[in-house]
């Protein structure tokens, strides 16, 4: 509750109460777009969201009075997280949220009461869940697309800058600069294809039957077989052959433990084992086309005729701007800093062509 003995507020205070106020309506409207692009309990989620943002609006609202004026604009991040949900409410804006909600000052700020504090943590896990099925959903492919084009990047940088400062012409480091997408888009395809192709089929080998059940009413009472099945998925022996004797003693034992036989391949949060693994071909493809975009790009500079040290610095300087934007994503995805992750791939993609063109040089001088 609103102490309504307070002294009058300063300006400063007024300030950044009505910067709250924006910030929390911008917030609520996220939420709303993001349910407009939602269904069934995702849905009601995202709205109870808004509800909550709603009632710490209310709390600026009451503390402001008569100050509270026109509405003022809310901070750039929050509009930028506003736009982004109207036009797509994918799993990069509910990741945004997510950091949203960890930035929250209210912890620190004695004019927001412990409640708001407390609610803004519970967000930032509800938004957090929400945001780890797209996570799964996406993880598949998208873990081929991420590798694919930072694979691309650094391993065709290295052997353009390695060929490079071995002093051959610029047409050998063009060819072997083409040679080097083509054969590591391929190698990189068919690997990704192999890889989950093998990680499905290992999947679908431990996945239960779904048909056993039916042989349950003929099982022989006595032996109790059964116990034998959970005893075997990790149940002591004693529960398990009691959960056994509970099945088999329904009047309707094939319908009864059905669930429990057939497990399901989903994990907590609903996504599919399979669905989050990806298809091979989709992450064959996938990784191919997204190798293949990093691999061109040191190539570019010499495609367009440049030469010598100012081709190395140009496809150095459109390598390094491509590996920030890879490693901001990657971030983004993740709820981490995207400046650091950013930054992470940006030092090991350098650290790895610096040793390939010192050792360029070694050769080409010995």
């Amino acid at each position: 509750m609103v102490q309504l003995d307070r002294p009058a507020p300063s300006a400063a205070s007024i300030r950044r109460w009505r910067q709250y106020l924006a910030d929390e309506r911008a917030e609520a409207s996220v939420y709303r777009d993001l349910a407009s692009h939602r269904t069934g309990e995702e849905r009601e989620i995202l709205l109870a969201l808004a509800e909550a943002e709603g009632r710490h609006e209310q709390h600026w609202l009451a503390l402001l009075g008569e100050n509270a004026g026109r509405s003022r604009r809310p901070d750039l991040q929050t509009r930028a997280l506003g736009l982004l949900a109207r036009r797509f409410g994918s799993v990069f804006v509910l990741a945004l949220a997510q950091r949203a909600e960890a930035r929250s000052p209210y912890e620190s700020d004695r004019d927001a009461t412990e409640a708001m504090a407390a609610d803004e943590r519970i967000h930032e896990e509800v938004v957090r869940g929400l945001a780890a099925r797209g996570r799964a959903r996406l993880s598949g492919t998208f873990r081929a697309a991420v590798f694919g084009a930072n694979d691309g990047l650094v391993s065709n940088l290295s052997l353009v800058l390695g060929i490079s400062a071995s002093g051959v012409s610029n047409h050998v480091v063009l060819l072997t600069g083409l040679a080097g997408l083509l054969a590591g888009a391929m190698s990189m395809g068919a690997g990704e294809y192999v890889s989950v192709r093998s990680q499905r089929e290992l999947l679908e080998a431990a996945t239960p039957a779904t048909d056993t059940h039916i042989v349950l009413p003929q099982l022989d009472l006595d032996a109790n077989e059964l116990a034998l099945v959970y005893r075997a998925r990790g149940m002591e022996v004693a529960e398990a052959e009691a959960h056994a004797a509970e099945v088999l003693g329904r009047p309707d034992p094939d319908l009864g433990d059905a669930p429990a036989l057939a497990e399901s391949d989903e994990s907590d949060d609903g996504v599919d084992e399979h669905e989050a693994i990806g298809t091979g071909l989709g992450a064959a493809v996938s990784s191919f086309c997204f190798f293949g975009s990093g691999a061109v790009i040191p190539v570019l500079p010499y495609l367009v005729g440049l030469s010598g040290l100012t081709a190395v610095v140009v496809a150095a300087v459109l390598v390094g701007l491509s590996l920030l934007a890879t490693g901001a994503t990657v971030g983004l995805l993740s709820g981490a800093s995207p400046l650091r992750r950013g930054l992470r791939q940006l030092v090991i993609g350098y650290a790895a062509a610096a040793v390939t063109y010192l050792l360029g040089l070694l050769l080409g001088t010995g």
